[in-house]
């Protein structure tokens, strides 16, 4: 039970995380749940047409049906854009002339997760105080209700994912990729990269390697993080074809993550670093927006290049807020989710890897020489399981707990002479995560395991009855 606000009432726990309600399909995130917030989210939407889309996992068709049945309670008019990635339903949102968007996705997370992600008119995901409004008209009940005649019939809205695809080769130097002869091998997750990825590269004059290429929500092949553990079978495909990069996508195909052509693994701080250089270059300096989570790698590269950084809590809406706020002219996260703010507001997994390949293509060199030039850091992360009901309890007791330089932008990351780390409850998950980063791998493990050794401990006592 919620502990009483101060007005007396008792407290109403939010629904949105950092990014979309999640939760196990069916158990946590039932078909009634997502009634209840269609409607909510319909009556924000004051009965306006709103496109409605989703991820290939197995629950999706449910939950989509669910929270349509709930948006056209509302009043709304309801399109829906099929299956493909959120990013292209993103886009469309941005050109299309809705009052906003529902997207049926749980990301990087188990198969039996699902999410519901409430996206504004301009395709980018709602702030924090939006989401509130949504969340109060759920608690209250407070819906838009239309009357037999007013309630719209659902409408198909096809092309979605061809009209993304185009506006991703209009900004690349198709030419310039095509004339290189890439060999790329790409592995789509069983996810909704699957219906785009391997296309755009092929229209990129791009050999491609596809695996994991069939939608399958039950992820097959293997788990939708792009992971290391995850990208073995990238790993070896781009050493037995000879590849001149591999690149693997998460579920919803939001972000990208690279393996260089000797089949090496590319974290994704590396490539954001690659990339906000680079893009400061272009535009000879410029602000880049990325979390506290992100490596020191990523600053020093950036203020090479004559950029700045500006550090977020983490959640790529967060990133776009801020990016939107201060005219930034790049943002990412470490995980491998890129925004490019003058295609959108939002991470782009596809727009990523045409990025990259285009970076290759003129600089003439391969990844692996890109990655050599970022600055080295030993980075561990890690996480401790923890009951929702009591992450902000342990978080309170484990700040209070610590000395020397502590920032409390997100979580608690405290700095020291040998680097840093991060401890913050997840978002989406029950879990605490620890980020740690030093010079030296020994030192950056020794870090991130003193602090998962408190957390441990600190669950264990406030979780006791």
């Amino acid at each position: 039970m919620s502990a009483p606000a101060a007005s007396g009432k008792p407290a109403r726990p939010p629904l949105f995380g950092t990014n979309g309600v999640r939760g196990v399909a069916n158990v946590d995130l039932t078909p009634e749940l997502a009634l209840r917030l269609g409607k909510a989210m319909g009556t924000y939407f004051e009965g306006g047409r709103v496109l409605l889309g989703g991820d290939p996992r197995l629950t999706t068709p449910m939950l989509k049906a669910a929270v349509a049945a709930g948006l056209a309670s509302a009043g709304c008019d309801v399109r829906d854009g099929g299956v493909g990635p959120t990013p292209a339903f993103q886009f469309e949102l941005h050109h299309g002339g809705y009052a906003g968007g529902c997207i049926v996705t749980a990301s990087h997370n188990p198969p039996e997760f699902n999410g519901i992600k409430a996206v504004g008119a301009d395709g980018s995901e709602l702030p924090r105080d939006e989401e509130e409004r949504i969340e109060a008209h759920y608690h209250d009940q407070s819906f838009r209700r239309a009357t037999w005649d007013e309630v719209k019939p659902l409408s198909q809205e096809p092309g979605i994912n061809e009209r993304y695809m185009e506006a991703i080769l209009a900004r690349i130097d198709r030419e310039a990729i095509a004339r290189r002869d890439f060999t790329v091998v790409v592995d789509c997750s069983n996810g909704a990269a699957c219906f785009t990825a391997p296309f755009l590269l092929r229209r990129l004059g791009c050999k491609v390697v596809s695996i994991n290429a069939q939608p399958d929500g039950a992820f097959p092949g293997h788990e939708s993080e792009p992971t290391p553990e995850h990208a073995v079978q990238l790993i070896a495909a781009v050493k037995a074809f000879g590849a001149d990069l591999g690149c693997i996508q998460d579920g919803d195909a939001d972000r990208a993550v690279f393996v260089d052509e000797r089949g090496v693994y590319v974290p994704g701080d590396k490539s954001l670093a690659i990339a906000a250089a680079e893009i400061v270059s272009r535009k000879r300096g410029g602000i880049v927006v990325t979390p506290v989570s992100s490596s020191q790698a990523v600053e020093d590269m950036v203020k090479a290049a004559g950029g700045k950084v500006t550090y977020t809590r983490v959640g790529s809406p967060t990133v776009a807020a801020e990016m939107r706020r201060s005219g930034a002219v790049f943002g990412g996260e470490e995980n491998g989710g890129l925004l490019f703010p003058e295609h959108q507001l939002v991470r782009d997994g596809l727009l990523a890897i045409a990025f990259f390949l285009e970076l290759l293509a003129k600089r003439g060199k391969p990844m692996s020489e890109l990655v050599a030039k970022v600055p080295r850091y030993a980075n561990v992360k890690t996480k401790v399981p923890c009951p929702d009901a009591i992450k902000t309890q342990v978080l309170e007791r484990f700040r209070a707990t610590q000395t020397g330089k502590v920032d409390a932008t997100d979580g608690v990351k405290i700095v020291n002479e040998h680097g840093w780390v991060l401890v913050r409850p997840s978002g989406t998950e029950p879990l605490f995560r620890v980020f740690a980063e030093a010079k030296e791998e020994a030192e950056a493990q020794k870090l991130a395991e003193a602090k998962k050794a408190d957390i441990e401990r600190l669950v264990r006592e406030l979780g006791k009855p």
